[in-house]
Order: structure tokens, then C-alpha cells, then sequence
């Protein structure tokens, strides 16, 4: 019997990962993909004539089983990953995107979808029953239901090559990044960095049975060295082997996959009638169209140039006054910012990250989410677990009533991806009368403990902790009825608002004195710390304004016009990154070939939502700290209008209902300091 087709008898139905085997995948997401047709085959042959029950609610809740079983497996894909997973996501892939167009075409399920929206305005629904229906019909229109059967057939041939091009393209920046190692047998070339990286280094050298010391591409390891150490020319090639991941000619180059996949996605958008693969995603966007982006990032620019030039001015002159240094690289970015920044405010990783404990911070986190939204958080030890690292947590409320299971997995090994994410192994919705609570999960790359420290945090690191757990807390208090609606299935450039405004408490002293405790003497973080992290917030904020904007711009180049033309990626990037560039181009290195958030993930024309969230999360801090950063009305106004909501308003009105007005800009401009 296969467990991943039953329902899993496990505390809270929690996924079974010790009794799956890697080869039970394939026939379950066979099983599941059957399974899910007949359901969808009983809603298309009903003889009752189409109601919303029978036709958009059958929908929403049709697929369960297939929808579980996808989640654990690309989970796994991204966190615990092995050859057989990759293959098997291969071959899998296309499968999924071939039954996705099997309903989407399908013109007999299309024309009872129709039927009920022709005559939403006579139903009596409910504002969320409103938006699955107008979601529904859209999911349709926008996915081909109103194409002749040869454009529905190129469709699919379409999404099938897509499917697999992304795949591929994320399996290759992974095999690029596990393929290099710097190691370092002589200790002077270790210069700078702080004993806490050394000792990981050796760590890492260790588990290789090596001499000596490993640096590698993964963000704990590396960002420590581009930050901290002396040697220019290791930066230098430590810089490089990241810039010129799946952009080295190799077999796992990824230069001619970008090329397919922008003028597939320009074809795609091009045959359901649209202008552009960004015209056909921003129509589901709080910015509506790619004018509206352009005009944003540009408005941005605009504000954020002239402060990233001065600072990069500043840098230069600093790096040349201490070092000799004639023209700053990219290697030197970090480096010489650090030690300006030690300088203009006498503040560093090393003196704050006795401070933060992983589980200290872990623990404030969810101090902050008890005494803002009533939430308890137990570690569980008999829930299964993917991996030996990962910790399990049973989340509850004030009356004692579980809301949700929380998973957490913070350190870096060879199967996980780079990055942090949140994701989730089951939604949350209601059937039958009984709400089902959600299982959420946040993915981190923290430093392990050694021998002789616990892992300590950068306040980056915590930044990124806070950030992953404000998505996890829009899944976990999710309260709708549909499961397509629910939690963080929100318009993309909506979904960072709960993530980012949570990264504002960890400047807040009331927030920090209750996590932020030195391992060693439990005294808390010193006043005068708190100030310097809080004055030091905006520093090079300009030149960190003008990164984004041209990660933004760069997106909408690939994805805001014909990209038929385009035949060197290289050059396409250097005309993108023009009205942005601060240090010189470096030849042998790309952005796109490893720019995973918008060939892999979900950000394909929707980068620019980092510094649209910005805004949001900027002015509704800006209304707890008019009323206190622990406020009750306005902790709840935002659980009850924002987090417990999902997807089932428009974002704009979700946002008016908690805020009372639109965002204003004001609040992030002045707290980058780009107000004049």
C-alpha cells in the first residue's frame, strides 16, 4: 500500500515522511493525478444543471490528495533533495502541467464555469464565494478555455516544455553551486574572518576529510568571507564562482534555457492575447500592468540614485584612503562597507551575534506572535521529520485550540537549496463543518553550531528569520473556506506585507529585550547596541534601494517586451543594468543564468513586489508605532483584515479595511532616508 495516496494516520494528519520511499512517488503522483480527474470527470458529467456548489466549490475542494502529495515531494525537492528526486521531478513535471491543462482546456468543465459566472450578480454570495468565482472563470480565460483546438494544443506543448525548462534551470544553479569549493590549507589567507567562521570552516573540511579549511557557495559560508576576509584576490575568485554559476559554457549552463523559457512565457501570453508575459501576470497584480511597475521602479530610481551614488562615492574614497584601493569591485562591496560601517557607527556581526542565538531568536519570534496575536508554540517530538534538523511545533491560541503545525529547518547541507523560504505541506479550509488548520514550514540557511558555540545569528540573519516567519503566521492563522483562497494564496506583490512588516519589530528594543540575550551571560543586548543597530538601518540604503530596483528592472526586460531579438544574454543584461551600475561589470559573471526567483520560483514579472511590499509594510508599521508596537486593536485589526483573509478581497481593500486609508510612500522613504 501506498502512503502518500491515503490519509495519513499520523498526530494531526502530519506527513509521514519516515514510511515514504523515494519510489513511491511516481506511482502515487500517477494514483493522485487519476484520482483527481475522476473528481474533476464527476463535476463536468453532472446532470444537475450548474450550480456554484456543484461546479466552483467541487473544484475548490476537488484534488486533495494530488495537492498533498505534491507539496511533500517538491518540498523535499528544494530542501532535502537527491539524484532520484530529480529525476523523478523530471518526469513528473510534465505530467502535472499536462493535467493542469487537462482541466483548464477542458471546454465541457468551461462552459458550467461559464454558465454559474453569467449569472454571478442573481447569486446570493458571499464576498469570498465572489472572489473563487471570478478566480475560477479567470483561471480559465487566462489559461486558454477561449482558444480553437490548435491554439489549446500549442498551449500544452507550451506549458510541457516550460514545465521541464525551469526545472532543469534550478537543478542546474544546484549542481553549480555544490561543484565548488575553495580550499584553504594556509591559515594567513584566513585573515579577518572571525574565529566563529573559521571554526565552521574547518568544520566543513572536516566532513570532507580534508586539511585545512572550505568556503563554499552556500550564503553561511560565503557571505562571512566576501564580508570579513583580507585576502583581496580569494574574494575575488570567491565572487566570480558565484557570479558564473550555470553561466560557464558547461553542460549545466543555463544561458540558452533563459532564452527558451522568456520567448516561450512572450508566446504563451502572446496566444491568450496579451502584449507580453508581464501584461498577462500583472493583470493579477495590485500594480495591474507594466507600465504602472516601470513607472514605480523609475520613480524609485529616481529618489534612490543620488543617495547610492554619494555612498558609493563615500566607499570609494574610504576604501582608497585605508587600502589604496583605485577602483571598488564587486568583491571589495561588502567588505569595505563593513568596516565603514564599523567606523561611522562602532558596530559589527561579531559584537551583535552573541546576541542572537538561533533558538533564542527562534524563541522571540514567537514571544512577539504571543503577545501580538495570542499564539503558544510547543516543540513537539513525535511528529515526523525529513531530516534529523528539523524541529516540530504545535501552534495554538488562547483558548488552547490548535491552529496550526509549524515546521522549522535552519541549516545548510548538500540536498537544500540557497535562500530562505516559507512553504506549506498543508492548507488550511473548511469542509463539512470542521476547519482544517494548516501545516507551514519556513527553510533557512543559518550557520550550524560548532563544537564550542551554539549557531549565532547575523541581525541580517535574524532579519531573514522574522521575515520567513511573518509568511509562516499568514499561514498559520489563515481562516477561509476554500483552500485555494487560503493563507498566503495571495496577489504576489501583496503576499511580502506579512513577511516584511514582521522584520520591523527586530529594531524595536521592547522587541529585542525579549530574545535578543548573549549566550553566554543571559545580560540583554545593551542600550546603546539597539541605537546603533536602529541608526545604522538606512546606511547605504541607497545603493541597497538601487540593487533591487535593478533586479526589477531586470525582470521586466526579460519578461516586459518581444525578447525574440535577444541573442546574447550577456549583452541583453549590461543594457538592463545600465541606468543602475555602481561597481564595474564583471565579464565572466551573469545574473540571469542564477536569478532562481524568476526562472525557478514564482517572481517571473514580479520582482518589483520586494519594494511594492516596502511600501505597504513601511505605512502599516507606521500605524503600530503611532499607537504602540504592541498594540491589541491594531495587532488584531491586522490578524482579522490581513493575515486570517488569504486571498478572498482585492489586497487594496483588504489593506483599507486594516489601515483605514492607501498606503502613502512617505513612511518607506523616510525610513530609508531618501526624503529629501
Amino acid at each position: 500500500m501506498n502512503v502518500l495516496t491515503q490519509w495519513f494516520k499520523t498526530k494531526h494528519n502530519t506527513a509521514p515522511f519516515s514510511q515514504i520511499k523515494t519510489e513511491d512517488f511516481l506511482p502515487s503522483f500517477k494514483e493522485g493525478i487519476k484520482l483527481a480527474a475522476a473528481e474533476i470527470d464527476a463535476i463536468v458529467n453532472s446532470p444537475d444543471k450548474p450550480t456554484f456548489e456543484n461546479t466552483i466549490e467541487a473544484m475548490s475542494y476537488s484534488g486533495s490528495i494530488l495537492d498533498r502529495i505534491s507539496s511533500i515531494f517538491f518540498n523535499l525537492h528544494s530542501a532535502e533533495t537527491n539524484d532520484e528526486i530529480q529525476a523523478i521531478a523530471v518526469e513528473v513535471s510534465p505530467l502535472l502541467s499536462e493535467f493542469s491543462n487537462d482541466i483548464m482546456l477542458n471546454a465541457k468543465l468551461f462552459s458550467r464555469v461559464k454558465a454559474v459566472y453569467d449569472i454571478k450578480e442573481s447569486l446570493d454570495l458571499t464576498t469570498e464565494q465572489k472572489t473563487l468565482l471570478d478566480k475560477s472563470y479567470k483561471s480559465f480565460s487566462r489559461n486558454g478555455a477561449n482558444l480553437n483546438d490548435a491554439d489549446k494544443e500549442k498551449l500544452r506543448a507550451i506549458d510541457k516544455e516550460l514545465s521541464s525548462l525551469s526545472l532543469a534551470f534550478g537543478e542546474n544553479v544546484l549542481k553549480e553551486t555544490n561543484a565548488y569549493q575553495m580550499h584553504i590549507s594556509d591559515e594567513k589567507d584566513l585573515s579577518g574572518l572571525p574565529d566563529g567562521e573559521i571554526e565552521a570552516a574547518r568544520e566543513l573540511a572536516k566532513l570532507e576529510d580534508k586539511d585545512g579549511w572550505i568556503i563554499t557557495l552556500d550564503y553561511p559560508s560565503y557571505i562571512p568571507f566576501m564580508t570579513y576576509a583580507d585576502n583581496r584576490e580569494l574574494r575575488k575568485e570567491l565572487a566570480i564562482a558565484s557570479g558564473r554559476r550555470a553561466f560557464q559554457g558547461n553542460e549545466f549552463d543555463n544561458q540558452e534555457i533563459v532564452l527558451k523559457i522568456v520567448k516561450l512565457r512572450f508566446e504563451r501570453a502572446k496566444l491568450l492575447g496579451y502584449q507580453s508575459h508581464a501584461d498577462f501576470v500583472l493583470e493579477e497584480r495590485m500594480a495591474e500592468n507594466p507600465e504602472k511597475v516601470k513607472s514605480f521602479l523609475g520613480e524609485l530610481l529616481q529618489k534612490a540614485k543620488p543617495a547610492a551614488q554619494r555612498e558609493f562615492e563615500t566607499l570609494t574614497k574610504f576604501a582608497k584612503d585605508l587600502d589604496g584601493i583605485d577602483q571598488l569591485q564587486k568583491w571589495d562591496g561588502a567588505y569595505y562597507s563593513e568596516k565603514l560601517k564599523q567606523q561611522l557607527f562602532d558596530l559589527d556581526d561579531e559584537k551583535l551575534k552573541p546576541y542572537f542565538k538561533l533558538k533564542n531568536v527562534l524563541d522571540g519570534a514567537f514571544a512577539i506572535a504571543g503577545k501580538l496575536f495570542g499564539l503558544t508554540f510547543t516543540e513537539q517530538f513525535d511528529i515526523d521529520k525529513y531530516h534529523e534538523d528539523v524541529r516540530t511545533f504545535e501552534v495554538k491560541d488562547t483558548a488552547g485550540k490548535l491552529l496550526a503545525i509549524f515546521y522549522a529547518d535552519f541549516f545548510p547541507r548538500k540536498g537544500k537549496r540557497n535562500g530562505a523560504w516559507m512553504t506549506s505541506y498543508k492548507s488550511q479550509y473548511v469542509l463539512a463543518e470542521v476547519n482544517e488548520r494548516p501545516h507551514v514550514s519556513i527553510v533557512c540557511n543559518f550557520t550550524k553550531p560548532t563544537a564550542t558555540k551554539p549557531s549565532l545569528l547575523t541581525f541580517n540573519e535574524v532579519t531573514t528569520l522574522f521575515h520567513e516567519f511573518g509568511h509562516a503566521l499568514h499561514g498559520m492563522l489563515a481562516n477561509t473556506v476554500y483552500p485555494n483562497l487560503s493563507g498566503t494564496s495571495v496577489y504576489w506583490d501583496f503576499v511580502e506585507l506579512p513577511s516584511q512588516i514582521l522584520e520591523n519589530w527586530c529594531y524595536e528594543p521592547e522587541a529585542l529585550a525579549l530574545f535578543a540575550k548573549h549566550y553566554q551571560t543571559g545580560e540583554v543586548i545593551p542600550t546603546e547596541y539597539v541605537q546603533k543597530i536602529k541608526d545604522s538601518a538606512s546606511f547605504q540604503e541607497g545603493m541597497a534601494t538601487m540593487r533591487q530596483i535593478s533586479f526589477g528592472l531586470l525582470d521586466m526586460g526579460w519578461h516586459g517586451a518581444d525578447p525574440s531579438e535577444i541573442k546574447n544574454l550577456k549583452e541583453f543584461e549590461t543594457t538592463q543594468f545600465a541606468d543602475t551600475l555602481l561597481y564595474p561589470d564583471v565579464p565572466e559573471n551573469a545574473m540571469s543564468t542564477a536569478f532562481s526567483h524568476i526562472f525557478q520560483g514564482g517572481y517571473s514579472s514580479g520582482y518589483y513586489s520586494y519594494k511594492w511590499a516596502e511600501v505597504l509594510d513601511a505605512d502599516a508599521f507606521a500605524y503600530f508605532q503611532a499607537h504602540g508596537i504592541f498594540n491589541q486593536e491594531i495587532a488584531t485589526k491586522f490578524k482579522d483584515n490581513i493575515l486570517a483573509k488569504g486571498g478572498t478581497d482585492h489586497p487594496m481593500t483588504l489593506y483599507k479595511n486594516f489601515r483605514g486609508q492607501e498606503p502613502k510612500p512617505d513612511a518607506l522613504l523616510k525610513r530609508a532616508g531618501l526624503l529629501e
